[in-house]
């Protein structure tokens, strides 16, 4: 594992480097919640301009009424609370793509806090799949698949205070009051960036910083 400041243009280049003809590859971006991820992985596969399609480990969030007759409301984002297994099947799937079939992954919806089924077509020909989510390094259940369905993964480590901010704007952002999005960071959120931050020593390469947005 090494560490290196955030730097778009090395971390594009580092990420052209596993697209090879031919042959499918997976990059993995992990970290905390807030932390930038998405921001991250977003940006990669645009700046590989139709070498690269990102899948979310968030698409496979559990439904809002499965948690509830599971009585996990209060925890969501926690481990149990997305289908691990269904994710690894996923990966499995996307390394080893059948010529001519399109893989359809989910998507999540954060205004409606929902995942959304088939929403993300993986075409054979594409040769860089980027998924990123909390919990790629996470070592306990289906989630200790993950490690080796990826080729690497990347860990965004962020300021806490600037991470904390983040993750309070975007609750409020998407509808919740400010007080209770400063408590669910505090008491949901926080609790899976500890467990998230535990799997940090297994990445191929951890990066100081985030992109904004």
């Amino acid at each position: 594992m090494r560490g290196m400041d955030l730097d778009l243009d090395g971390l594009v280049g580092r990420a052209r480097s596993l697209v090879l003809p031919g042959r499918r590859r997976i990059l993995g971006i992990a970290g905390p919640p807030g932390a930038g991820k998405s921001t991250l992985a977003g940006e990669l596969v645009r700046r590989l301009d139709g070498q690269a399609v990102l899948v979310p480990m968030d698409g496979f969030h559990l439904a809002n009424g499965e948690l509830r007759r599971l009585g996990r409301t209060e925890r969501k984002g926690a481990p149990d609370t997305f289908d691990a297994a269904g994710y690894a099947a996923l990966l499995a799937r996307l390394r080893s793509p059948d010529p001519g079939t399109v893989v359809y992954a989910p998507d999540f919806d954060r205004s409606l806090e929902e995942a959304l089924a088939g929403s993300i077509p993986v075409a054979p020909q594409v040769p860089l799949v980027v998924t990123e989510g909390n919990y790629l390094l996470h070592d306990e259940g289906p989630w200790a698949q993950v490690r080796d369905l990826v080729d690497e993964i990347w860990y965004l480590h962020v300021d806490h205070g600037e991470r904390v901010r983040r993750l309070v704007e975007r609750h409020v952002r998407h509808g919740k009051a400010r007080p209770y999005a400063e408590r669910w960071v505090e008491e949901s959120d926080e609790v899976n960036a500890r467990l998230v931050a535990a799997g940090r020593s297994r990445a191929d390469l951890v990066i100081t910083g985030a992109l904004t947005g």
